[in-house]
């Protein structure tokens, strides 16, 4: 069986979002892979330790992503991919299609991608690119089972579950619960380094430039307001009431 992962590389989950100029400042920050991807990779390599195959990962970002791809490699995976996207402005369109156009040219029977990225929580960028590819798709993933060309998948839908058959191939999204990451081993992280590490860039792909560009802009990032203290209303009920009310529609300005 031939897995693709689709992989981010994202903050740190405790470093300290530093805004300069309206960006997110990335001096001196520290990169993981993106806590849901853990769970995509680990699910793959489960898979191809139970019926065979090659685990690939593939992501879109600057060398430093190369770091989140030998973790990964050292998690088990066979091979790794990085799309350079080079001076594009990149959103969740840009990303999906360069994404899609590097897996269309390799075979494949399942993708998987993690339910969200920690630092966007957008969630788009697996789905877009099932859509791209013209495959079915299933998000937010908690159990996953394949018997030949066909996959049962558990599904977490706002604290219920969701059961469904889907033919391969197939993306899914990989949700908290799904499995437990292992840690890269001394002698996995070893043999990391001389796994196959493919660079591709935005020529490589064959793709135009111009249908990449970005569909969303990004006018200004910000810290949120701090928040005041509480305030406790005096009076009977109906005074508490009028007070809340004079409150929210005049000082709150919801209302």
């Amino acid at each position: 069986m031939n897995i693709l992962v689709l992989l981010k590389q994202t903050f740190d989950t405790e470093e300290k979002v530093v805004l300069q100029n309206g960006r997110i400042s990335e001096d001196g920050v520290q990169f993981i892979i993106n806590p849901y991807d853990e769970y995509a990779v680990e699910e793959a390599v489960k898979l191809r330790e139970e019926v065979g195959g090659e685990v690939t990962v593939i992501t879109v970002g600057p060398q430093r992503a190369e770091d989140a791809i030998r973790t990964a490699l050292a998690m088990g995976a066979d091979r790794g991919v990085r799309i350079d996207p080079e001076d594009l402005e990149c959103d969740e369109w840009t990303i999906a299609q360069l994404l899609a156009a590097a897996i269309q040219t390799r075979p494949f029977d399942l993708v998987i991608g993690g339910n969200m990225a920690v630092d966007s929580g957008a969630g788009q960028v697996a789905l877009r690119v099932a859509e791209a590819l013209g495959i079915a798709h299933a998000s937010a993933v908690t159990k996953l089972v394949i018997e030949g060309d066909t996959a049962t998948v558990e599904r977490d839908v706002e604290g219920d579950v969701e059961i469904a058959e889907v033919p391969l191939p197939l993306l899914v999204t990989a949700q908290q619960g799904l499995n437990e990451p292992r840690y890269p081993s001394l002698p996995g992280i070893m043999k990391a380094k001389k796994k196959p590490l493919e660079y591709l860039t935005v020529d490589d792909l064959g793709v135009n430039k111009e249908e990449l560009a970005a569909r969303t802009v990004v006018l200004d990032q910000f810290y949120p307001p701090q928040k005041k203290a509480g305030r406790i209303l005096a009076g009977d009920f109906g005074q508490q009431v009028s007070e809340l009310v004079q409150l929210l529609r005049k000082e709150a300005k919801v209302i």
